[in-house]
């Protein structure tokens, strides 16, 4: 005998993909009319999709997770102690190094990040190259004293010390007193991709 009825187990798994869908439309601020201009589909199949009127195929899941910035994996992983426990990798890319503090799918981003001086011992850190992008950053100092270069100025923020901009502003960040520093920078999504590819 033929039981078409889903298992309880593949139930569990699209309504937990159905909630993750509607909680990150609703995080990142998308009406279901925006959400609909972005992926091609009608306003009207994203809420029976998120209400559970309509099955998860993949015609419609896949566009949906891409206009998210999650993948098919982060949608229908079930959750365990390992999605609470973040283990960060450390990349370097020239006197920068970077961790991850959370997850690549939320609005907002926190990494620490350890900033070698150009020039051991230099106290004056030479100007680097400013990027803009769309976005907010944020950063608390942990160690040592950081040069946030915010256009024209030349902002010195001590350990312990914040700092707060707006990213359209042409911006970068060196260490000062001839020695590394380190902070905690927590960015929104937009700037997030633009430190992630930079």
């Amino acid at each position: 005998m033929t039981n078409d009825a889903p298992t309880t187990g593949a139930i569990d798994v699209q309504e937990l993909a159905r909630t993750r869908l509607r909680s990150l439309r609703t995080t990142l601020g998308y009406s279901l009319d925006e959400l609909a201009a972005r992926t091609h589909l009608s306003p009207s199949t994203i809420s029976r999709l998120e209400t559970g009127k309509r099955s998860l195929s993949l015609d419609v899941v896949v566009p949906l997770a891409q206009a998210l910035h999650v993948s098919l994996d982060v949608l229908f992983e079930a959750p365990s102690d390992d999605d609470v426990v973040i283990r960060p990798v450390p990349h370097s890319s020239g006197t920068r190094t970077t961790w991850p503090l959370s997850r690549p799918d939320g609005r907002t981003v926190a990494q620490k990040v350890r900033l070698e001086p150009d020039v051991p011992g230099e106290e004056e850190p030479v100007r680097p190259a400013q990027r803009v992008h769309p976005g907010h950053d944020w950063f608390l100092v942990l160690e040592g004293r950081v040069r946030l270069w915010l256009g024209e100025r030349e902002i010195d923020v001590a350990t312990g010390e914040a700092a707060e901009f707006a990213t359209m502003v042409p911006h970068s960040m060196s260490a000062l007193d001839g020695r590394a520093a380190e902070a905690i920078m927590i960015f929104d999504r937009e700037g997030q991709r633009a430190h992630v590819h930079s």
